[in-house]
């Protein structure tokens, strides 16, 4: 009877209508619009949501356009180049057939004096130089950008089903409520625990109640931890490759099962995993 009390009083408050009064700069009368107090507080969290979700949208447009730039940059850069060594084939074709000829009289009556196809040496020199130094760069921004690529954690360790996500809950051991810095991957036990990133074992090992560890460098910030494996088949400072086996699936250490807790760090910061999962970055 209480209950439904409060519940007749909660909902009794929750639509009482407020009143928003609008007062113009000239003679006519107020104007009073009444809202029912749950309809604004709803309006006002919708409102948030909508200001990080087009916030979260301008970012991800902001990267790509910045990455559009980058790509148009080095494409013209590349004409650029092209043209260039257009030029240069062009040149060595018509000093190929000068060359050819038997005689001094057979080359001067053939050499082409018109300016058509010209090359003033000391512009060559400036472009084939700048040509170069371009491609250095090109060169140089594809190779950090392969870096980050082979870096990214991309997919799951293990092909199971989460049996528990990352964020607050109830640890299944203790009952009590806790932080789970990852998510909880269950599949048959002795299945294969793969990479899901290039890099360093940093760590492979005991780790009381994670069980056995397996944790992995792969630089740009980023690291990821295997635990509760049955077997680990790394050693510190081994190098590894996505894909490749760095242990086996157990129950190690405080476990209920057999699963593999998989984490994902970024620039010392565990993030949730299943950012990851998909292959986006």
């Amino acid at each position: 009877m209480l209950d439904t009390y409060k519940l007749k009083r909660f909902i009794k408050r929750a639509f009482t209508p407020i009143t928003i009064m609008f007062i113009p700069h000239t003679n006519r009368s107020p104007l009073n619009v009444r809202f029912p107090f749950i309809g604004i507080f709803i309006s006002v969290i919708l409102w948030c949501f909508g200001a990080v979700y087009i916030f979260s949208l301008t970012m991800h447009a902001v990267e790509y356009y910045e990455m559009r730039q980058s790509l148009n940059y080095y494409s013209q850069q590349f004409l650029e180049w092209k043209n260039t060594v257009s030029a240069i084939k062009r040149a060595e074709t018509e000093f190929k057939k000068l060359f050819s000829l038997s005689s001094k009289e057979d080359v001067l009556e053939n050499i082409d004096i018109s300016d058509s196809g010209s090359i003033d040496m000391e512009d060559l020199k400036k472009e084939i130089s700048k040509s170069i130094e371009t491609i250095g760069e090109i060169r140089e921004y594809l190779h950090i950008q392969r870096d980050i690529y082979f870096a990214t954690p991309m997919g799951v360790p293990v092909d199971g089903w989460i049996s528990s996500g990352y964020g607050k809950r109830i640890h299944p051991i203790s009952g009590k409520e806790e932080f789970h810095a990852g998510i909880d991957i269950a599949i048959s036990p002795g299945t294969a625990v793969r990479a899901t990133a290039d890099g360093i074992v940093s760590f492979s090992g005991w780790s009381g109640g994670s069980g056995k560890v397996v944790v992995l460098e792969h630089g740009h910030g980023f690291s990821t931890l295997y635990a509760h494996n049955k077997i680990n088949t790394v050693n510190i400072g081994q190098r590894v490759k996505r894909g490749d086996i760095i242990g086996y699936v157990g129950a190690t250490g405080n476990a209920t099962g057999p699963h593999v807790h998989y984490e994902v760090w970024k620039d010392g910061r565990h993030v949730n995993p299943k950012k990851y999962i998909g292959g986006s970055s």
